[in-house]
């Protein structure tokens, strides 16, 4: 079995270790090179982190010249401006998300790729959730029918560190945890017809940011809901993927630790009226490796074993799309605590 020699750029974005922790899981696939981080402030706080223990400090050109194919996990802002490094020179990427840049660099980046021939995986982990990906197949074999209605929600009460983290970005919460969410609904539906967004802002704790939103994406005849909080008490427990249609509806709530899902079709029951699904079963294998998966077909697409089923354009509509939602891309202070 071939190693693909893997280096990482960046430690700043907040999945980056348990990236570099997972790859590091499966010696028999990678050979891990080392790492680049430009901004002493992350070395300070992230270098000896479990994940990166015994690994090289490089530049991001030795790390670029080393590998085969690249995480780059840098601080968000920055995710775009390194992939393109790294296109350019014909690497390999995994890129975190969500991406930076304006709409034509992504397109740049992922445009590039294409014409290299070049693997491209963006780092949505509900990709690799196991109902997600029941939820996906009940679609593709016609179980639910036609789609009218998709209900995404992904909030957390958050800290106020974290908080203070989130006035980087136009569109606050939205634009971090709401970009998961558009890159499901996208990859159901396909481009929405319109998109209206309500960016709210409590000022809770005093902080100013678009910590509340909801964003409503019309299709020919469905509708899709996307809500995101920063303060929702329980709002992790209440994490929910709800798609409906005209023969049936999947329903996962909540969506991770632990998972739970629930199917319901119009074979179950004539009643108008109570609540009738059954449970299903789901082995989460994500519960202590949450990017295994992941970091497993990042090698398989890299080999040829498999193809990836997000394509380029879907990986830019999503962007194009969440882009939309929050009223362009725009980061502010680039304050990383």
């Amino acid at each position: 079995m071939k190693k693909i020699k893997l280096g990482q750029i960046g430690i700043g974005h907040n999945h980056g270790e348990p990236k570099m922790k997972a790859a590091r899981r499966f010696p028999e696939l990678f050979e891990i090179v080392g790492f680049a981080e430009e901004n002493e402030c992350w070395v300070e706080k992230r270098e000896k982190n479990a994940g990166y223990e015994g690994l090289k400090r490089m530049s991001v050109d030795e790390v670029i010249s080393k590998s085969d194919a690249i995480l780059v996990e840098s601080d968000v802002w920055d995710l775009t401006k390194y992939a393109k490094m790294c296109v350019d020179a014909g690497k390999h990427i995994h890129m975190d998300k969500p991406a930076s840049g304006t709409l034509e660099e992504y397109k740049a980046v992922l445009d590039t790729a294409k014409r290299k021939d070049l693997v491209v995986q963006l780092g949505y982990m509900y990709r690799y959730n196991p109902a997600v990906r029941k939820c996906f197949e009940h679609i593709k074999n016609g179980d639910l029918g036609e789609i009218y209605s998709i209900n995404a929600e992904m909030s957390t009460f958050h800290p106020v560190d974290y908080k203070r983290w989130l006035t980087n970005f136009g569109g606050g919460i939205m634009y971090i945890l709401g970009s998961h969410l558009v890159d499901l609904i996208v990859y159901m539906l396909g481009e929405p017809n319109k998109i209206t967004a309500f960016l709210k802002q409590t000022g809770l704790d005093g902080i100013d940011f678009a910590d509340n939103n909801l964003a409503v994406l019309e299709y020919d005849k469905a509708l899709a809901r996307i809500f995101v909080s920063s303060v929702e008490v329980n709002g992790y427990g209440r994490r929910q993927l709800v798609v409906s249609g005209s023969r049936g509806t999947v329903n996962i709530c909540p969506l991770e630790n632990p998972i739970h899902m629930t199917y319901s079709d119009t074979s179950l029951t004539d009643k108008t009226y109570g609540d009738v699904h059954i449970d299903v079963p789901v082995e989460d294998h994500t519960a202590n490796g949450r990017y295994d998966g992941m970091m497993q077909d990042f090698y398989a697409y890299i080999v040829g074993a498999k193809q990836n089923p997000f394509t380029y354009e879907h990986d830019y509509l999503v962007q194009k799309v969440l882009s939309e939602i929050v009223g362009g891309v725009r980061f502010y202070g680039k304050n990383i605590d």
